[in-house]
């Protein structure tokens, strides 16, 4: 099945609506910031049959009562298409990844320019499951980021510290140095097609979260990295999301906080119940 250009179409006008706008600062993070709810699938589910039956029952959960967020569901590769079809209108389908490299001796890999052309406009690009098992570097990281760039795409970067770097207070240098690297290239002016997510390893697929004080505190560090890089209106403006073990009892908590903007979640987003209850959090 491949998409129509009507499909196409409706896919780039999505994308455009996703894009924040630089403004002001106001008074609350959620004010200034939209907030994005992002549901990162990984190498799930296993048939084809299975994605469009939770995909439709995610999107069938957005109504008129669900907060004003944008919502993405970053799927594998093969299952794009049909879970787009499932979804209809109401959320983004992404890529988990994308390969830097535009075409050639790439044996397994998936370009950039390949996913534009079935429509899709974000991908993810850092994930710590992609740097630890697959060896992935700052500089590979920076390559995907300026390709979707480049190629008119967005991407989501991931960052985020180890237990060990996080027991020894570095979460904050650690983010630093992966926000410097993996952004690297990008003009202020693309900024509006970057949105960053901020996943402790050490709470990633086990259960652990960040107290909504401690993953605050990393947001504000790394909003302050991003004013240092470019400049205030360029951080005030950049949205970054909490992913690590975000569950419905935490979704609420976590959002109430000023420099958190919005959730990529990995095993909730599995189930449609509780990632219906993490898009539909309360705002607090």
């Amino acid at each position: 099945m491949k998409f129509t250009l009507a499909l196409s179409a409706i896919l780039a006008t999505q994308a455009a609506a996703f894009a924040p706008s630089f403004a002001s600062p106001r008074s609350t993070a959620l004010d200034a910031r939209k907030p994005f709810i992002s549901g990162n699938w990984k190498l799930n589910p296993q048939t084809r049959e299975e994605a469009i039956v939770l995909g439709k029952a995610i999107s069938e959960s957005i109504g008129p009562d669900t907060p004003d967020a944008d919502v993405a569901l970053f799927v594998p590769y093969v299952f794009i298409e049909a879970t787009h079809t499932a979804v209809g209108e109401k959320l983004m389908v992404g890529a988990e990844g994308v390969c830097p490299e535009i075409k050639g001796a790439f044996t397994g890999a998936v370009s950039a320019t390949m996913l534009k052309s079935i429509g899709v406009q974000w991908a993810l690009a850092g994930h710590s499951e992609r740097r630890t098992l697959f060896g992935e570097t700052d500089a590979y990281i920076n390559g995907q980021c300026i390709k979707l760039i480049e190629d008119g795409m967005s991407v989501m970067l991931c960052i985020g510290e180890s237990l060990d770097e996080y027991e020894k207070d570095l979460a904050g240098s650690v983010c630093a140095v992966q926000l410097k690297k993996g952004l690297a290239g990008i003009k202020k002016e693309d900024l509006d097609r970057v949105a960053i997510a901020y996943e402790p390893v050490w709470a990633i697929g086990t259960g652990k979260v960040a107290t909504p004080e401690v993953a605050q505190k990393v947001h504000e560090q790394c909003r302050a990295i991003i004013a240092d890089m470019y400049d205030q209106e360029a951080a005030d403006a950049m949205r970054i999301l909490y992913g690590g073990s975000v569950t419905p009892d935490s979704v609420d908590q976590l959002m109430a906080q000023p420099d958190i903007d919005g959730a990529l979640v990995g095993g909730a987003s599995l189930d449609a119940s509780k990632f219906s209850r993490i898009i539909n959090f309360q705002p607090m």
